[in-house]
């Protein structure tokens, strides 16, 4: 059975979304079949078998096109794997420990019993939009925490885990 991957992100500045493109990527290489879209551009799920749900954070919030996907997105979720990324630290903490889903998306997760949620480090560079952001900057704050090897071992996991559900 082939399957069809949803890999939707919330992202303010492109940062989350790289790491989006990055799981599809991994997901591809194994013959899964991805696709990267702005969780606010999905109308339909109908033609996907499991979803990732990504959004970046901010103030403890996952990017509000994330959490309105979900939301928006609810019923049919419930009804395939979901698993759920976080992109926000701006310091190497996500890549020396686990960091737990903040409230809301624990919340979303128990709702959909969702598979998994990684947390990455993020990314916040100069030209970034925003007044937090830019003030964050401003202040010496900022730069790129994405672990790539670590986003690439995430993505072969989910699909270890897709191909054993396939072969069921």
């Amino acid at each position: 059975m082939e399957h069809r991957v949803l890999v939707a992100y919330g992202s303010a500045n492109g940062s989350t979304q790289k790491i989006a493109e990055t799981m599809a990527e991994v997901l591809r290489t194994t013959g899964i079949t991805a696709e990267v879209l702005s969780a606010r551009s999905v109308t339909d799920l109908g033609r996907y078998e499991a979803v990732v749900v990504g959004g970046a954070l901010y103030a403890g919030r996952w990017h509000k096109d994330a959490r309105r996907f979900v939301q928006r997105h609810r019923g049919a979720l419930s009804h395939r794997p979901v698993w759920f990324f976080s992109s926000g630290p701006l310091d190497s903490t996500a890549s020396q420990r686990d960091i737990p889903p903040v409230p809301g998306v624990k919340r979303a997760m128990a709702r959909l019993d969702a598979r998994g949620h990684v947390t990455f480090g993020g990314c916040l560079t100069e030209g970034a939009q925003g007044r937090i952001a830019r003030m964050i900057l401003r202040n010496g704050g900022g730069g790129d925490f994405r672990d790539f090897a670590a986003i690439e071992h995430w993505a072969a996991g989910l699909a270890k885990e897709l191909g054993a559900m396939a072969h069921r």
